[in-house]
């Protein structure tokens, strides 16, 4: 059962029972009181909220508990998680107030005509007089959401908010989820061009594959704001980050590693395409049915694309069968596929991404024991593969040279970027990406899509501090 905390409200009479009791009565259900608030105190009771980490117990083993205790009466159990989402988790406010008859005369009718005027004869001003130049909405059908799979838009909403609360926090990106009641990809595509003229960026969260490559590829086709899948290209982005950071560690260089790519879905093409742009020389991509292999032909554009590159290699086999002699394995397919054993057949210090979740592809303790550098997408173990650490700085630097789009040179800037943050001096196996609470890594990413975007000429704007 998946570890949480409850908030459980109380009230105590102190002639019968003592706090001490209720603690003991927690711990003996298995939990720890981890805060205690005080509502009310009264000469002979008190009523308190306790905060109680549940461990991996049901929080009915600590109502249980509790009610046996003479002089304890449970008034409420709350899960704290369920709190935190009680009315949502974003908000739109003014950025000035309406404080008179004139104020609300310029903001609104009839001073906003002139606006209007001003943005009917060229477009582009709607950067500079709207909110468009800070806003990104974030679009799911909710077919894929991370570890629940395809529950639809109104379940993904509380994902998206969370996303919108990050751009905000992390990069001061104003993002609004946009959740579709549909999956039929001409009519998200529609859909997503329709509601465009407001925003300054699109990103894409949580649609399955194969339908989420032709839905970016359309989009950023047909719009001239960049489109960001953040599954595909945000997970890409990292995953090369930390791997520059790995490389160092074990001493080896990009063109002379071989490279196992487990999971050839959405992440795992665009890692495989991020791979060859850093530099890969040798490449495995496997999927469940077996290795792709160069040459080969399939019904997947995409593998298909993958088929056609000569860093790819030629030999068939499972995922068992070709990971022996592999430098590296990056895994975005499924949990518990590898054991200790398999790991052996690597090279020397091999290097394994395990990035299943929420179980990766190998036991992380059997990981770490025969990785030389080991990470997966959990925050329980070093090395967290995050894509928190790609998108608020992306777009922070999209938006701020009003990028058309995002291209391979600005997502291989960024990741260069996010290996940066993590110093020669704090580099080592279980250090090899920074935190995401790292306050250098949004203003590096920023800096480096700024400056990957104006060389490549997809910038129409160049930022005050870029003159």
């Amino acid at each position: 059962m998946a570890r949480t905390l409850i908030i459980i409200r109380l009230e105590l009479d102190h002639k019968k029972a003592s706090f001490g009791d209720v603690a003991a009565a927690v711990s003996g259900a298995g939990g720890d009181i981890t805060s205690i608030d005080v509502i009310s105190s009264a000469k002979g009771s008190s009523i308190r909220d306790i905060t109680v980490d549940t461990g991996d117990q049901d929080e009915t083993a600590f109502v249980k508990a509790l009610r046996k205790l003479h002089g304890v009466r449970l008034i409420n159990v709350s899960d704290r998680t369920f709190l935190m989402h009680l009315g949502g988790k974003i908000a739109i406010e003014p950025t000035m107030p309406i404080r008179n008859r004139d104020d609300l005369s310029q903001v609104y009718t009839p001073g906003v005509a002139k606006i209007c005027t001003a943005i009917h004869e060229s477009r582009n001003k709607a950067f500079s007089l709207t909110i468009k130049r800070n806003t990104v909405a974030v679009i799911t059908d909710g077919t894929a959401v991370l570890g629940l799979g395809d529950i639809g838009p109104y379940a993904a909403a509380p994902v998206m908010e969370g996303k919108a609360m990050l751009f905000k926090q992390l990069a001061g990106v104003d993002a609004f989820p946009l959740c579709l009641d549909t999956s039929d990809t001409e009519e998200i595509i529609r859909t997503v061009k329709a509601v465009s003229p407001i925003f300054g960026g699109i990103n894409l969260e949580d649609i399955s594959s194969p339908r989420c490559f032709e839905i970016e590829q359309r989009l950023a086709e047909e719009l001239d704001i960049p489109v960001f899948h953040d599954d595909q290209h945000g997970t890409a982005v990292v995953v090369i980050a930390g791997l520059i950071n790995a490389l160092k560690v074990v001493g080896k260089s990009m063109s002379e590693v071989r490279v196992v790519v487990s999971g050839v879905g959405a992440a795992g093409v665009s890692i495989c395409k991020m791979l060859l742009a850093a530099g890969v020389t040798k490449l495995v991509p496997v999927d469940k049915e077996g290795a792709i292999v160069r040459g080969g032909t399939y019904a997947y554009p995409m593998w298909q694309w993958l088929a056609e590159q000569p860093q790819v290699e030629s030999q068939p086999g499972s995922l068992h069968e070709v990971l022996p002699g592999a430098d590296v394995f990056i895994g975005v397919s499924a949990g518990n596929l590898l054991t200790g054993e398999h790991l052996r057949t690597m090279n020397e210090q091999p290097i394994v991404f395990a990035l299943a979740n929420p179980n990766p592809e190998v036991d992380p303790e059997v990981g770490m024991a025969h990785a030389a550098v080991f990470a997966t997408g959990r925050s329980d173990y070093p090395n967290q593969i995050n894509n928190v650490l790609v998108f608020p700085g992306v777009f922070r630097g999209a938006l701020d040279c009003r990028a058309r789009v995002v291209n391979e040179a600005m997502k291989l800037a960024a990741a260069q970027a996010i290996a940066s943050a993590v110093t020669d001096e704090e580099r080592n196996e279980q250090y090899i990406i920074p935190s995401i609470f790292n306050d250098q890594v949004v203003p590096l990413v920023r800096k480096a899509v700024i400056e990957a975007a104006i060389a490549t000429g997809v910038s129409r704007r160049i930022p005050p501090d870029f003159r």
